[in-house]
């Protein structure tokens, strides 16, 4: 019996460390998951997953799950929401009525949900049981490795047949990420990919390779993540600038401890480029169309087809697609062609009177059934598709990339992909010439696990540190503290 595709469901969203509302949230992930294709189907996807940028303030973040649960509660809400909405109108009852599922009902379990910082990776099944195996892995691209930009990833293997069947499994290797900003970043983003390629692994490598393991003499990374970077670098002409490693396609570098074929392959089945898996990529990615900030009065896309600066006219200066096609990051990864206008950086406004959706406003336009929201590109960034997802082709039917509507919490717009991922054949993709499967762009790092532990260590005291003196919460606890120690002294002298 040939394998069940597995019916695959991505969003990318970045949360400008706020909290959704859930109503509006699931009224537009019902309009999502309504893009039906043949291939697909009608039914709901067997996996879903959010790749969410900024889910939570540092604090938080830094901190960890009991913080950041309130703020994932509510996209499992908004999720199992639009898929219950989706199976009523899938449904109706045979008298021609709306059918009403159970008020209770949950179409989807959160199986797994993992941060680095603030990005967060939340994995939903529609059969749990169909999961075989999750692996996890992380990486920072902030200073000592830290978490305030980074990568998160899960590994799932999944299938439907029966017990006992002999059908193959669907591996994927999911990554969610989010990489450094600004315009002018856009060595630092090139850089962060290579992290991503050496440093997310699912299995430490100390437990791979045998014998003495090689010290690490490296020199301390410095801070990859953008944060702080107030002005463009200034422009050089300088012939070391020229051979800076992210202006060439990467090429594997020699290793100072040579290394067996089998635990050079055993490493590789760590990394995101694992030879029986499928990889998708997700997240704010935070490539732009130009490498400075836009000069007063400068023509921004347009969402409208009949205006000169219609968006599809800017995309050729797209940063990610000439740095992909020149093979200086995202090795090997497809995208499926954009069909949707930029997705950042948008000023949400009080009122129509100087929003870009002025008449759409004004004319009660709806989004799903929400009212749309008014809205302008922020002037002092130029618009940009900085969320993204990218993937491995092989085995991959995309049937949907779009874009979901403006919301109130945030500057960018979620972004969405469905497609129908099949089971990797044995040695499927041994002949793919460019495929990084087959050889990797970069080594991986061996100490890049033991890094990442010693930055989780770091994060958790930059975590409660600014917990205790940037939240209310924390300054309710240290107010509590101090009337205990007060009251406590006091009463100790009078005794």
């Amino acid at each position: 019996m040939a394998p069940s595709p597995l019916d695959l469901f991505l969003l990318t969203f970045n949360c400008a460390k706020n909290l959704i509302n859930v109503g509006v949230f699931a009224s537009h992930l019902y309009g999502a998951l309504s893009q039906q294709n043949a291939t697909v189907g009608a039914g709901l996807p067997d996996l879903v997953a959010f790749s969410l940028q900024e889910v939570a303030p540092l604090s938080y973040a830094f901190i960890g799950s009991y913080f950041l649960n309130p703020y994932y509660a509510r996209y499992e809400e908004a999720l199992n929401l639009a898929s219950v909405r989706l199976l009523e109108a899938k449904a109706p009852p045979s008298d021609g009525s709306q059918a009403s599922l159970s008020p209770t009902l949950r179409p989807y379990t959160l199986v797994r949900a993992k941060n680095v910082g603030m990005t967060a990776i939340l994995l939903f099944a529609r059969d749990p049981t169909n999961i075989h195996k999750i692996e996890e892995a992380e990486c920072g691209f902030g200073a000592a490795d830290m978490g305030n930009k980074g990568a998160v990833g899960l590994r799932v293997t999944w299938s439907d047949a029966p017990n006992g069947a002999t059908t193959p499994a669907t591996e994927v290797t999911l990554v969610a990420t989010h990489l450094a900003a600004m315009e002018w970043n856009l060595k630092k983003r090139n850089a962060n990919w290579r992290t991503i390629v050496s440093g997310l692994t699912f299995a430490n490598p100390r437990a791979i390779l045998p014998g003495p393991f090689p010290a690490d003499t490296s020199a301390p990374r410095p801070d990859q993540s953008g944060a702080g970077d107030t002005h463009p670098r200034p422009s050089s002409t300088d012939d070391d600038d020229d051979d800076d490693e992210s202006t060439h396609p990467l090429l594997p570098a020699p290793s100072p401890n040579p290394l067996s074929d089998a635990d050079l392959a055993a490493l590789q089945a760590s990394s995101i480029f694992k030879p029986t898996s499928h990889l998708f990529l997700f997240g704010d990615l935070n490539y732009r169309i130009d490498t400075t900030t836009p000069p007063p009065l400068a023509a921004f896309p347009s969402f409208d087809p009949s205006s000169l600066n219609y968006y599809p006219a800017f995309l050729p200066r797209d940063q990610l697609t000439q740095e992909r096609l020149a093979r200086r990051a995202f090795h090997g990864l497809a995208e499926t062609p954009i069909a949707f206008g930029p997705t950042y950086k948008f000023d949400v406004l009080p009122d129509s009177d100087s929003a870009a959706n002025a008449a759409a406003v004004r004319a009660g336009s709806t989004q799903n059934g929400i009212p749309e929201v008014p809205w302008r590109f922020a002037p002092h960034r130029w618009p940009g598709w900085c969320d993204r997802v990218l993937y491995l082709d092989e085995g991959v039917e995309v049937t949907a990339y779009e874009a979901l509507p403006v919301v109130r919490t945030s500057d960018h717009r979620a972004v969405f992909l469905r497609a129908a991922v099949a089971p990797l054949r044995e040695g499927a993709v041994r002949n793919r010439e460019g495929d990084p499967r087959v050889e990797m762009p970069v080594e991986v790092d061996v100490h890049a696990w033991e890094r990442r532990a010693a930055a989780r260590r770091k994060e958790l005291v930059v975590g409660w540190t600014a917990f205790f003196w940037s939240t209310r919460e924390g300054a309710v606890v240290m107010a509590t503290v101090m009337v205990v120690v007060v009251g406590a002294w006091w009463v100790w002298g009078l005794a």
